[in-house]
């Protein structure tokens, strides 16, 4: 494994050559790839692959490439200046042709395997080949590895053409999707969720794929009509991609004795995921039975940590099988992901998740990944019995830690010293009673209200007299259990950092995708102004426009309300 660097290059990157010398292909260098994949990347087939950590894959640039947006806080902290993301070079490199990079950058990139679990259960069946050889990154391939600040950053594009995990597909992703990721995962940093991150978004102005979508209006749980969709390559970067699906892949393998060298893969891999993911919480010179033990515990710790902060913002993934679960214990893959705004303890945008990946039965979905997480583990320690029996124990204890983590994150959110679990009950039943915003009531209630006259602008309906004086009720209870240690403006202020007041209302964002499809890309510049300030008080022109509750004509439909697929 190469060691973090400092390499010789400007104070601030203007240009792509000085962005290469960051380079550091760890993921490359240190596992190993497909026995059977080409030298020159060019392999596009569906096919199963049987061994190896990964395939090189060179990506398909999209034909035209326009730039619409980058990141500007991730481009500070990688120490990139914005105006690399409008030179010639960056734009081609990052809608996809790799073939013509400065050393030490490569010119290819890599896509890699997983296996499915849907709610802790082991699924091969929508492979194409029914053995789950065929499971993978199917449009997402990373093409770069860089360290930069003393920080590893791996760079995938997303929507860069076919890998042999397409399963049959394009490769592509269109501009609705991609608009959504890119905001997106910023908008979840801003508000303090760990997650991938957002790097640029480019589109193509020539190129064009059929999807199926909604028709205007829709209410329907299906899209009805084929859509001609620009395509869009977008950047997403992270500290590495594995993901809990990815363990299981090679757990799977060794477990069963796939081949020979089985074993060894799943070993390499888990050692892998530390250096790449725990680098910090983990001695390296730890035995490897030690390091999966406290790899164990500090995922636990993470993804506990997560999915409170999901709930704590009214986040809710829609899809959170194994494989869309960040090895590092942060958000990954926005598919049909949204954010709760009626509350609704079961509100859930796919159509295919049913309640079980609804928002408040998250905690549970998480508990179901990590124990795919551990199985994937248990073959490291298949010598070490006191190890193993240690592993069921990490493993049985996540509901206490989770519920740990739950009732400290419902504590901030109502400014109190401690969690209530009665006065927390309460206040849910009477929201889904009434029912209100999830992120207005809870950024009027930080502002310390006496009665029920401020949080009312939350309320989807008028409240009754009955719900009134309950709410009413509730609010005098909630008053005297404040931490009154500290003074009103205080709690205020703490509780208005962890209740954001502008969040992810998907009603306004599609018209900012909308507009991008006519080559208009001002209000996605907006949305991101505003959307990576989620906590501040913005203009009372921002204020009017998105602190609001969604119009009533808009639930229900299509694309808004729910999406059947993410494409």
């Amino acid at each position: 494994m190469a060691n973090l660097k400092t390499n010789d290059f400007p104070t601030k990157i203007f240009r792509f050559d000085d962005l290469a010398k960051l380079a550091d292909y760890s993921l490359l260098d240190t596992l190993s790839p497909d026995p059977e994949a080409t030298q020159s990347g060019e392999d596009y087939r569906p096919r199963q692959v049987f061994s190896g950590h990964y395939v090189p894959v060179k990506p398909t640039p999209i034909g035209n490439p326009k730039y619409i947006a980058h990141s500007k806080e991730l481009f500070r902290e990688l120490g990139v200046d914005d105006s690399l993301a409008l030179t010639n070079d960056f734009a081609r490199f990052f809608s996809g042709d790799v073939t013509h990079v400065p050393e030490p950058m490569r010119p290819i990139g890599w896509a890699t395997g997983y296996a499915l679990s849907i709610y802790g259960n082991e699924y091969i069946q929508q492979c194409p080949f029914q053995t789950g050889n065929g499971y993978g990154d199917g449009r997402a391939i990373s093409v770069l590895e860089v360290v930069a600040n003393g920080k590893r950053w791996e760079m995938q594009l997303k929507g860069a053409g076919r890998t042999p995990y397409c399963r049959g597909a394009d490769g592509r992703a269109v501009l609705r999707s991609s608009v959504r990721e890119f905001l997106a995962q910023e908008h979840m940093h801003a508000l303090g969720v760990p997650t991938s991150r957002s790097l640029c978004l480019f589109t193509s102005e020539s190129e064009s794929v059929e999807r199926p979508w909604y028709l205007p209006g829709s209410k329907s749980a299906d899209p009805e009509v084929m859509v001609s969709n620009p395509v869009a390559i977008s950047t997403r970067v992270a500290p590495s991609f594995l993901r809990v699906g990815q363990l299981e892949l090679f757990g799977r393998r060794a477990r069963s004795n796939a081949h020979p060298g089985a074993m060894k893969e799943l070993e390499m891999i888990v050692l892998h995921l530390i250096e790449r993911e725990y680098k910090i919480e983990i001695n390296e010179d730890l035995p490897i039975a030690e390091k999966t033990l406290q790899l164990a515990m500090a995922f636990r710790d993470r993804l506990t940590s997560l999915v409170a902060d999901w709930i704590r913002v009214g986040y809710c993934q829609g899809n959170f099988n194994s494989d869309n679960c960040a090895g590092g214990g942060f958000t990954l893959d926005y598919g049909p992901f949204g954010f709760c705004e009626r509350f609704d303890p079961f509100y859930q945008s796919w159509t295919g998740g049913g309640r079980h990946f609804s928002f408040l039965n998250q905690p549970f979905a998480a508990e179901k990944n990590f124990g795919s997480f551990c199985s994937a583990l248990q073959p490291v320690l298949q010598s070490h019995p006191t190890a193993l029996a240690q592993l069921d124990e990490i493993r049985s204890g996540f509901p206490a830690v989770m519920e740990e983590k739950l009732q400290t994150m419902w504590a901030s959110k109502l400014g109190l010293a401690a969690y209530d679990s009665e006065l927390t009950v309460q206040l849910l039943q009477l929201m889904a009673q009434t029912p209100v915003d999830y992120t207005i009531f809870f950024r009027e209630l930080s502002t310390i209200p006496n009665d029920i006259t401020s949080i009312s602008k939350s309320f989807y309906k008028k409240a009754t007299d009955e719900s009134n004086l309950q709410w009413d009720q509730w609010l005098q209870k909630w008053r005297t259990q404040i931490d009154n240690r500290n003074s009103i403006d205080i709690i205020s202020q703490r509780m208005k950092r962890v209740n954001p007041k502008y969040i992810w209302r998907e009603w306004l964002v599609v018209p900012a995708y909308q507009q991008a499809e006519d080559g208009d890309f001002a209000l996605i510049k907006e949305m991101q102004e505003v959307l990576t300030k989620p906590f501040e008080e913005q203009s009372e022109a921002v204020e009017k426009k998105f602190y609001r509750l969604r119009p009533q004509e808009l639930f229900g439909v299509g694309g808004i309300s729910h999406y059947s697929c993410s494409s």
